[in-house]
């Protein structure tokens, strides 16, 4: 390849660093001056899905450069917004943020191997330059190795091959922290819950739904008390059951978890709003569709609530202080309050 470029830009969740990604961010350095890393997924909770921070991430990005490389590389987080359109607009937006601008000369790096790799279309005025198949490497897999096995020596002696040096002596760090241990309970447990579809002719689809209370500039969360996401703010919920609508659902829902307990002509005359969130990736437990409820209470005192069921508790929060929580909220439920609340 011929051509000269100003900046090229890598993007990826890093989840965790592997040499097929590794492989990118070379030809990056190779083609420009200038690079930035786009790290998706930032800002969320802790999860088997997203075990590391996005500065954990840059870290373990970091340590397999050099220092001269090093003070090439930028990085740049960018939360999950579960919209191609808008995330497409913040990756664009970040990388301006870096300095570039209409006149830049850009190369996108990666590779397109897969349907999860069609966000690699999304930006036509930037030069793709496709690196080609770097062996068969997934970082879900490793991360399965990583939390399957209680002797970490092991795990890390089983991806070794596949990921720089560097990324196993980060994990073997990393690995003390207090959130290892929570975190490979949970993959333990979305892999039980998994196994009890094994035998099915498809790959479950699961609908379920989600009540967005909204009050006196209060929206109502509760806490999840069991996994996936014990302990993360939630929206109250749950699964369909066979003989109700969504409606009945959403309502059952949140009289079980919060014990809120409404007139149902006040809660009719509350709804304002019913939207899907389908996202193939919004949720830890695999294709999960919900059907979010947008009820307005109006003014005046908040109703008493509980945690019950399975919430381990319940409680009415300020819709402006939303925004300084996204790190704590389960799957997608920060983006469904933010699309249907604002805050």
């Amino acid at each position: 390849m011929n051509e000269s470029f100003d900046v090229a830009v890598c993007i990826g969740r890093f989840q965790l660093y592997h040499h097929g990604q590794a492989a990118v961010l070379r030809r990056a350095l190779d083609l420009a001056p200038r690079v930035v890393v786009v790290i998706g997924s930032a800002h969320q909770a802790r999860t088997p899905r997203n075990p590391f921070t996005w500065g954990e991430r840059a870290e373990m990005i970091r340590l397999s450069l050099t220092p001269a490389e090093a003070a090439r590389v930028q990085f740049a987080p960018v939360r999950d917004y579960y919209d191609e359109t808008r995330w497409a607009a913040a990756v664009r937006e970040a990388v301006a943020a870096s300095g570039a601008d209409r006149s830049t000369r850009v190369a996108l790096v990666g590779h397109r191997k897969d349907a999860t790799s069609e966000y690699l279309a999304g930006f036509p005025d930037w030069r793709l330059v496709d690196i080609g198949h770097q062996g068969d490497l997934h970082a879900k897999a490793l991360r399965a190795a990583l939390f399957t096995t209680d002797h970490l020596p092991a795990a890390l002696a089983a991806i070794a091959g596949q990921v720089p040096p560097t990324t196993v002596e980060f994990l073997r760090a990393w690995a003390e922290l207090p959130c290892f241990a929570p975190l490979r309970e949970e993959w333990r447990a979305l892999a039980r819950e998994r196994a009890l579809w094994d035998t099915a002719p498809y790959p479950p689809v699961f609908v379920t739904v989600d009540a967005v209370v909204r009050k006196a500039g209060h929206v109502l969360l509760i806490r999840r008390g069991r996994a996936p996401g014990r302990g993360l703010l939630a929206l109250p919920g749950g699964f369909l059951e066979q003989r109700e609508t969504v409606y009945q659902s959403a309502l059952r829902e949140l009289e079980e978890e919060t014990g809120l307990r409404l007139l149902p002509s006040t809660m009719q005359a509350a709804l304002r709003a019913v939207r899907v969130f389908d996202h193939p990736d919004r949720s830890q437990r695999g294709r999960v569709i919900t059907h979010a409820h947008l009820f307005d209470l109006g003014d005046g005192p908040l109703p008493e609530v509980r945690g019950s069921d399975d919430a381990s508790e319940a409680t009415w929060v300020p819709v402006t202080d939303v925004a300084s929580l996204e790190a704590q909220f389960h799957d997608d439920h920060f983006s469904i309050l933010q699309a249907m609340v604002g805050g």
